[in-house]
């Protein structure tokens, strides 16, 4: 049977700053993020197969990746676990914010990584993560193909 990609989108908002950075984005500042995640798979054949001609139910992809990527990125603040921003991170987690410190640089580039990462070790055997696209503004975007790693 045919090999078929299927793609769910998400959208949440996170910030985060560029420890290091030359620019405006050393500064703390947010976006808000369009993921795109796409997977390839046979559609199940078995008639009697509740999701019979599915590649993947679309909620149980939507499971996956609310889980190990909205839930956790939505509204909360990314820095680089070694940037001075640690000050900052500490007090804004004090005062109950949602941060994370990363053990990378929180660029569009290295988050798609991270999440490919985690997407693929909660892909059920016979799906394969395909691509993710993360849009940061309307015209910046990452993306990650499992063809290229």
């Amino acid at each position: 049977m045919s090999k078929i990609r299927i793609t769910k989108q998400f959208s949440f908002e996170t910030g985060h700053a560029l420890y290091g950075y030359d620019g405006k984005c050393r500064n703390v500042h947010g976006h808000s993020y369009k993921l795109s995640v796409t997977v390839i798979g046979t559609p199940i054949s078995e008639t009697s197969n509740v999701k019979y001609g599915m590649v993947i139910d679309f909620s149980d992809l939507k499971k996956i990746v609310k889980e190990e990527i909205v839930d956790v990125f939505d509204h909360a603040t990314v820095f680089n676990k070694n940037t001075p921003h640690v000050e900052l991170a500490k007090e804004l987690s004090d005062r109950g914010h949602s941060v994370i410190l990363a053990d990378y640089q929180p660029t569009s580039e290295m988050m798609v990584i991270d999440f490919a990462e985690k997407i693929k070790l909660r892909l059920p055997q016979n799906i394969t993560l395909y691509s993710l696209r993360l849009q940061e503004t309307a015209t910046s975007f990452a993306e990650w193909f499992a063809s290229d790693n």
